[in-house]
């Protein structure tokens, strides 16, 4: 106990009092500065601490946008995808229609225009196209594809794209038109449309057996080269973009009648346009827009011939229009009211409408 005391007096002694939970030898100053700084840096944190919330939503918040944003690219890539798969990557025309499209549309017969221009321009002023596509409402789709300009090197350049062998759904005729711009004088460059004729012929041919292996039920019209109005033509394409374009109507006999020919030879349809052209006095003035390509005169001619070619054919099934059943032709309650008010008249055979009774 002595002991005891005499520590404790030499504590007292020197100033330094040590109480309970406390290290000998350190003053109470130093412990108030920790102290001090420990309630500082509370008020730190304490402050910052709304900050760094605010921090931590913003990048929790950029996350949710960039994963929302790699979600919208990965999808825009899938279509991008699914676009290519259809047609093709940009660089190349159209592959094929997306079968999924081609058969949503129900089960109509397809019928495929294929040529150049006067393919293309076949549903401009009153064209032969458009005349197809009104007779066939209801019976047949009219698929157009013209591409103006082009040749039978270009057309065999895209037969499988446009002609997929594996399609799900081939047409049941195909109707084409080449030769016009194989007709064409050769250039001195080597460039532009000209086929000789030889290859012309060849190139024909092998159109003409690619739509044939589509399938047993596609049917394939050709059309020989139209005669054309040679003045009218020099007249309508005098231009400074363009080289001179060397065409004559012997030229497009000639090119006509190896067509003719060849579907002969091939146990083909054709049409004869050179021919049934000029039949008509006034064909020279009355069947182009501008020389070459067809006004609606012209056009009425070949879909006469068509005409008569599809009713003549001993195809089954048959492709004349009014042989073809019509789409959802049943009577209907809701059909148009009759004058007695006791029944509905069925319009869909109807072809009042038409100022060309077309046989």
């Amino acid at each position: 106990m002595a002991h005891l005391g005499v520590e404790a007096a030499r504590g007292n002694s020197s100033g330094s009092t040590v109480g309970a939970g406390e290290e000998p030898g350190r003053s109470p100053n130093a412990d108030c500065a920790v102290q001090g700084k420990q309630v500082q840096s509370r008020r730190v944190v304490s402050a910052l601490l709304p900050e760094a919330w605010l921090g931590l939503r913003r990048v929790v918040a950029a996350r949710q946008r960039g994963a929302a944003a790699t979600a919208e690219a990965e999808a825009m890539a899938e279509r991008e995808r699914e676009r290519r798969s259809e047609c093709g990557d940009g660089k190349q025309r159209c592959r094929s229609i997306n079968p999924r499209r081609r058969t949503m549309l129900g089960g109509r017969p397809l019928f495929v225009l294929f040529g150049s221009s006067i393919v293309q321009y076949s549903f401009s002023n009153g064209g032969w196209g458009a005349a197809l596509a009104d007779i066939y409402a209801r019976k047949a789709d009219i698929i157009l594809r013209g591409y103006i300009g082009w040749n039978t090197r270009r057309a065999l350049q895209v037969m499988d794209k446009v002609f997929p062998k594996d399609a799900p759904v081939q047409p049941s005729l195909v109707i084409v038109y080449f030769g016009g711009n194989d007709s064409i004088a050769a250039h001195p460059s080597g460039l532009g449309p000209h086929v000789p004729i030889d290859e012309y012929i060849i190139n024909m041919r092998k159109i003409a057996e690619h739509l044939k292996s589509l399938s047993e039920k596609t049917r394939v019209i050709f059309l020989s080269c139209p005669p054309l109005n040679e003045e009218m033509l020099r007249n309508s394409i005098s231009s400074s973009i363009l080289s001179e374009i060397v065409r004559t109507n012997e030229t497009c006999r000639l090119y006509s009648d190896a067509c003719v020919s060849l579907c002969k030879e091939m146990d083909l349809k054709v049409v004869d346009l050179w021919n049934a052209m000029q039949k008509r006095e006034d064909w020279m003035t009355a069947c182009f827009t501008d020389g070459l390509h067809l006004s609606e005169e012209g056009s009425k001619i070949v879909v006469e011939e068509i005409m008569k070619v599809l009713k003549e054919a001993d195809w089954d099934p048959c492709l004349h229009w009014k042989v073809m059943p019509t789409e959802f032709a049943e009577d209907s309650p809701y059909d148009l009211v009759s004058s007695s008010g006791q029944s509905t008249v069925n319009p869909s055979e109807w072809t009042i409408h038409r100022t060309i009774p077309w046989d």
